[in-house]
């Protein structure tokens, strides 16, 4: 049970984010910044856990936390989305600087704010942060799962619907295919791949948050969020940007993960391979799966393609 409990945790963490990816590719404008999106929105989020009294209803703890983690995200995700669109900069680039300045930051303001806590800050805002945590936990079927398992199963409904069924979606993904030939029906490119940006920083803020509330008690940020933007990447990738193979690959590449962190209450034979190999796997599982998948991908074609009006 507590490898399941794992794996539909980290799924939920891949998934946010995945799907933050796929909307911003499928609009055109690829983004590697996934990383440092996840990072702010889960030092947002957690800030916000620990600043709430933890006498506050479950359901206001819950709302604020997702709400400013999504607030992080989203703008953050303005960087890359000025940078890209407005100023048609190499969007791996941003996206690669944009991962570094967040983690750096991150790790500062941490720093920073533990010195002030250390000098006078309220000892019980600790308390209340481990105690806020627990609110998102409900017990079902005999143990305890995340509300964050069941906002993924509506980010699934909710992703598949907007994507294929609404108008809003079709123009989307048209913008990431020929967005030439969708400027000249009317539709408004430039704002088109903004949305698409700003919904990855809307799911990957969230996406954080989950990592560090659900599937980490550390939030010290030395080392990011220890890759999950990029294995968020390799599912996006490996579920060719479509909503319901992203969801598929995730619970396998977070079933490889859960073990990772479940295998000492194993027993014997798998002990018998040092804790550090299947920390790794996750890892290793998503270069093979890429190198055996990339000839097939097909990704959207004007995928990372700055959009020039005049070029019509």
């Amino acid at each position: 049970m507590l490898l399941i409990q794992y794996t539909l945790i980290y799924a939920s963490v891949l998934i946010f984010v995945a799907f933050g990816g796929m909307f911003s590719e499928r609009s055109g404008v690829i983004n590697l910044g996934l990383e440092g999106i996840m990072v702010m929105g889960a030092l947002g989020g957690a800030f916000m856990l620990y600043a709430l009294p933890s006498g506050m209803p479950a359901f206001f703890i819950i709302l604020l936390t997702i709400l400013v983690s999504v607030i992080f995200g989203m703008l953050y995700s303005l960087f890359l989305a000025v940078a890209a669109i407005n100023f048609k900069a190499d969007q791996t680039l941003v996206g690669t600087a944009m991962n570094m300045l967040a983690t750096a930051a991150a790790v500062v303001i941490v720093k920073a704010f533990n010195n002030a806590r250390s000098n006078g800050t309220n000892p019980s805002a600790i308390l209340d942060y481990i105690s806020n945590r627990k609110v998102f936990l409900i017990k079902a079927f005999g143990s305890e799962f995340n509300i964050y398992m069941i906002l993924t199963i509506l980010l699934i409904v909710a992703a598949y619907i907007v994507l294929y069924k609404t108008r809003f979606g079709l123009r989307l993904m048209a913008c990431g295919e020929h967005p030439q030939a969708a400027d000249s029906v009317g539709i408004n490119v430039y704002k088109m791949r903004y949305a698409g940006v700003l919904i990855s920083g809307f799911c990957g803020g969230i996406g954080g948050i989950i990592y560090i509330s659900a599937a980490n008690s550390q939030w010290d940020f030395m080392y990011g969020v220890a890759g999950a933007g990029f294995l968020a990447l390799a599912v996006m990738i490996f579920g060719q940007w479509k909503p319901l193979r992203i969801a598929a690959s995730a619970i396998l590449f977070g079933a490889f993960r859960a073990v990772a962190d479940t295998y000492s209450a194993f027993d014997t034979l798998i002990h018998l391979v040092p804790g550090d190999v299947y920390k790794m796997l996750p890892y290793i599982i998503s270069l093979v799966v890429l190198a055996f998948t990339s000839k097939k991908s097909r990704a959207p074609k004007a995928e990372g393609i700055p959009y020039d009006k005049g070029t019509r």
